[in-house]
């Protein structure tokens, strides 16, 4: 006659087995999740660049196709943030640009402070549609720049408007666009966080 009782001491290893399997695809999760968190900005800021999604504008070689008789005015709009002793302005307002012409305008910043400072440029263009239009071929955003006391430095952006802004419906009747920078202070190559998260868009810049 089998003695059943052979059998029970074997239940408690399968709960044992599953709790462990259970806890291991609960830490597996969390890593992948924790993981996902990390990538998503870098992903999404090169998917921004890419498409030009969010205002962004995209980021590209020179145009190969002739430029068109079709223009569009470009406004320039210069930021600092509070917290940052700098100045910074185009060397015009604004441009008017053939499409498909490159373009290339200079930007000045000066270190109005005692001591020296780093800063870091963000950047957009508005309408948002037009990010997808507006490519930048070489641009100092992103770039960090410190200045002595007193200095002063100018950036060039070269950039043009794609052509195909007039094939879609959104923006083929726009005239003009602002393409709009903001430095921040900078720290680890990167705009300090209490300035990005507190809305530090900061004053208007002017020499």
């Amino acid at each position: 006659m089998t003695d059943r009782r052979d059998d029970k001491p074997q239940r408690p290893k399968a709960k044992t087995s599953n709790a462990g399997v259970t806890a291991f695809a609960c830490a597996g999760l969390a890593f992948g999740m924790t993981g996902l968190a990390f990538a998503s900005v870098p992903l999404y800021d090169m998917f921004c660049k890419a498409t030009g999604f969010d205002g962004t504008p995209r980021k590209g070689l020179a145009p190969t196709a002739a430029a068109t008789d079709d223009r569009m005015l470009v406004r320039f709009d210069t930021n600092v943030a509070t917290s940052l002793p700098w100045r910074f302005q185009a060397e015009s307002p604004q441009v008017e640009a053939r499409l498909g012409e490159t373009k290339t305008v200079f930007f000045r910043v000066r270190n109005t402070g005692t001591t020296p400072s780093t800063g870091i440029a963000t950047f957009n263009v508005q309408p948002g549609l037009m990010g997808g239009f507006f490519v930048k071929v070489e641009c100092f955003c992103f770039n960090e720049q410190t200045l002595q006391p007193g200095e002063t430095m100018d950036f060039p952006v070269v950039f043009y408007i794609d052509p195909d802004v007039r094939k879609d419906s959104n923006t083929a009747h726009l005239s003009e666009m602002t393409l709009s920078y903001t430095y921040f202070a900078s720290k680890n190559g990167q705009p300090t966080a209490a300035l990005a998260t507190t809305g530090g868009t900061g004053t208007k810049s002017n020499f």
